[in-house]
Formats: C-alpha cells, sequence, structure tokens
C-alpha cells in the first residue's frame, strides 16, 4: 500500500513525526509532502497568486512553500502522477477539527484534496486541554490509539467522494473510553474572539482565536464524542448540495 502523508503543522511538526510511526505499521512505501511552514486555518486554499517551490529533504519527503491543498496537488499531480497513493493521511493536526471548524481546517482539507483525486482520505487530530500549550501538547491518545482507529477505516470501501475526519480526545491513552462513529456538530458563529492589540509603535494589530465549544443538540456529534472520552469518527461527503432545497429554489423560476 502507497501511503501519501500530509498536514496543516508543516513539514517539521510533532504530529506528522507520530502520523509517520502509524503508518509505518500499515506501509513501508510512504511518502511525505507537506508544507514548508504552518499553515494552520488555511482551509482547502490554493495558491495562486506565487509561485510554489518543492524541496526534497529526504527519500520520498518534500516539503512545498504553499498550503496543504498546495502539498496534496503536488503529491499527486506531480510527485506521484505515475504512482498513485492508494490512502492520504492527513495529520496529525495539533489541535481539535471538531463540527464547523472543519471548514477552516488545512488538515481537513488535504484529506478532502486527497478525495477529489479518487483516494480514501482521512484526517486525524489531536485535541488539546488548554490554550496557550504550545509545542507541549501531548498526542498520547493519538499515538497510542492511531493504529486502533485505522485498521479498520484502511480495510472498508469508502463511498465515492467521502472522506473521514478522526479527532483524539485531549487524555492519557490509558483514559480514553473506546471509538463513536459521529455526525458532524455544529457550533455558535459567536465563538469567533477577536483580541485587539497595540505594538510598540502605537499601530493596532489583531489576534483571531475561538471561545470554548457550545454543545449541540442531542448527544451524537463529534463535539460530545470527545468531550465524553471517545474517539470520535465522522465521515464527511464533498457534494454541499442541500438537496431539499432543490426543488423548492427550482420553483422560483
Amino acid at each position: 500500500m502507497r501511503i501519501l502523508l500530509t498536514n496543516d503543522d508543516g513539514i517539521n511538526a510533532a504530529g506528522l513525526s507520530i502520523l509517520e510511526g502509524i503508518a509505518a505499521k500499515f506501509s513501508d512505501d510512504l511518502w511525505v509532502v507537506a508544507p514548508a511552514e504552518e499553515q494552520s486555518g488555511a482551509g482547502h486554499s490554493l495558491t495562486l497568486s506565487r509561485p510554489v517551490r518543492l524541496r526534497k529533504l529526504g527519500e520520498r519527503r518534500f516539503c512545498v512553500t504553499g498550503t496543504p491543498t498546495d502539498s496534496v496537488m503536488m503529491a499527486a499531480g506531480h510527485l506521484m502522477r505515475e504512482l498513485k497513493p492508494d490512502l492520504v493521511l492527513s495529520g496529525v493536526n495539533r489541535g481539535a477539527n471538531l463540527a464547523d471548524d472543519i471548514t477552516y481546517s488545512g488538515t481537513v482539507s488535504a484529506a478532502m484534496e486527497g478525495a477529489l483525486a479518487g483516494v480514501r482520505a482521512i484526517a486525524l487530530s489531536q485535541v488539546y486541554a488548554r490554550e496557550g500549550m504550545g509545542d507541549t501538547v501531548p498526542f498520547d491518545a493519538a499515538t497510542a490509539w492511531g493504529e486502533r482507529v485505522l485498521r479498520p477505516l484502511i480495510d472498508t470501501d469508502f463511498a465515492p467522494r467521502t472522506l473521514v475526519n478522526v479527532n483524539f480526545p485531549a487524555l492519557p491513552a490509558a483514559e480514553v473510553k473506546g471509538i463513536r462513529v459521529v455526525r458532524q456538530g455544529f457550533h455558535d458563529y459567536g465563538r469567533a474572539r477577536i483580541d485587539q492589540r497595540t505594538d510598540p509603535r502605537g499601530y493596532d494589530y489583531f489576534w483571531f482565536g475561538l471561545r470554548p465549544m457550545v454543545h449541540t443538540p442531542g448527544h451524537d456529534t463529534d463535539i460530545e464524542a470527545v468531550n465524553d472520552g471517545y474517539i470520535s469518527v465522522t465521515p464527511l461527503q464533498l457534494d454541499l448540495t442541500h438537496a431539499e432545497s432543490l426543488s423548492r429554489l427550482g420553483s422560483l423560476y
């Protein structure tokens, strides 16, 4: 099995090294193509306004001066054009990719790009307990449970133009309760936070952030699963069409 590994935290991210260790349990034909620098929050953006440069770092290991989407496109359309991957794994992201946040996620978007290329794709993220942890974020749950989560997924056929989003809870591996297959949650847009500050020269600048998750009605989403101490596994689709609105809107014209 030929596996393409990527992420949005950059080629030197700790989570990517952990993903390499997990993937090595399934194959020795691993390709790494990831952004040269952190691209968190890049979403499904594609670099069109400047050149994208490719650097070879080792055997089947490359970095790209662009986004996670650029990285997968570079792999599928150039580096692996004659050697199509059987699987794309994106992550392990430092931080959650739950609910509506998947629309911002470079990690999930890299997996989406794999799905667009007709390759089975899985995004993996490690939730952490509090802001400001930096490089001290523990990946214990992802390290210990990664193979267990991936093995049945790798042996399963995916529906066309779909992908899977996995989130590991912010717990030591021994405290993880298990795995739940759940739907994507949602949160209030008011969760966004904008911090205004002033630089030494007296000019304002801003940091974007997020407030804590808002629980959804019911108890069957990725947010609740992770909060309850489970690993969430959520199938996603690339078709964003709201089918129920087609006939209603069609009747307007």
